[in-house]
């Protein structure tokens, strides 16, 4: 069975990565969850781009989760599967830690690992026909703690109970009233909506967008704010970006702004 593989394209300050495993729903093997990593941190690394798209390759699936064909070879006790966990978690943090705003565009299935990544994004918008899940129960396998925080941050505790003791697969609907994405959308017309949702994105200051994706993660974390931290909110005011938009906004104007 060929490997699946990771795709990124670019198009101006947008890059497209694509989880691509035909005929398997687009789930992940190990070789998937490397090149993830790989490609959000040299991605993050790119200060000529402003947002990511993730998506699965087709319209049937983000991704179906890991492939579970693997498992007897990769993860047949507890050392292996901790020891392939500690290597995905990498590859996942990866994509909460980029420094471009992500934005999840999720058409049909989404679940186990696909959720888990899809949760990782900042933003998440789903077709009409997509369906979220982690029906792990059936498999007598769990999530570990660090695969389940990011769910957690996204819809909670109690939902995410829900989701994984019941092992039932939500709707569209019920997903966005679970707080799981932002968005649902016809299937006609979710990539244009997911893309036209990084074009605006792309659009606005790329340093403010990076500081409000720090601060919001920061303030996830209960200790106290130190007085640097608190400093760097008003960094903004000594940037380039600041004097164009108010330049373009007094000009009525549209800025143009150049990430200094």
């Amino acid at each position: 069975m060929a490997d699946g593989t990771v795709i990124v394209e670019r198009d101006g300050a947008i890059a497209t990565v694509t989880l691509s495993s035909p005929g398997r729903m687009n789930a992940l093997d190990k070789t998937m969850w490397a090149q993830l990593g790989a490609a959000m941190r040299d991605l993050g690394a790119d200060d000529s781009l402003r947002c990511l798209v993730l998506r699965g390759a087709g319209d049937k699936a983000f991704a179906a989760g890991a492939d579970i064909a693997e498992f007897n070879a990769e993860r047949a006790n507890s050392m292996q599967a901790k020891s392939y966990s500690q290597g995905g978690i990498g590859w996942m943090h990866a994509v909460a830690e980029c420094r471009h705003p992500t934005v999840a565009l999720i058409q049909g299935a989404c679940v186990g690992g696909g959720l888990l990544v899809a949760s990782q994004c900042d933003l998440r918008i789903c077709n009409e026909s997509a369906r979220f899940g982690v029906p792990v129960k059936n498999l007598g396998l769990t999530e570990s703690y660090d695969e389940l925080q990011a769910m957690m941050r996204v819809i909670g505790p109690v939902a995410s109970l829900e989701i994984l003791l019941e092992g039932r697969i939500w709707g569209a609907r019920e997903a966005y009233e679970k707080g799981l994405v932002n968005r649902v959308v016809p299937d006609a017309g979710v990539v244009e909506e997911a893309y036209a949702t990084a074009r605006r994105i792309a659009d606005g200051a790329p340093l403010v967008a990076r500081w409000h994706k720090k601060f919001i993660r920061r303030l996830l974390d209960p200790r106290p704010l130190t007085a640097e931290e608190r400093d760097e909110g008003y960094a903004c005011f000594d940037t380039e970006d600041f004097r164009t938009g108010v330049a373009a906004f007094l000009a009525k104007k549209k800025p143009d702004f150049a990430g200094r």
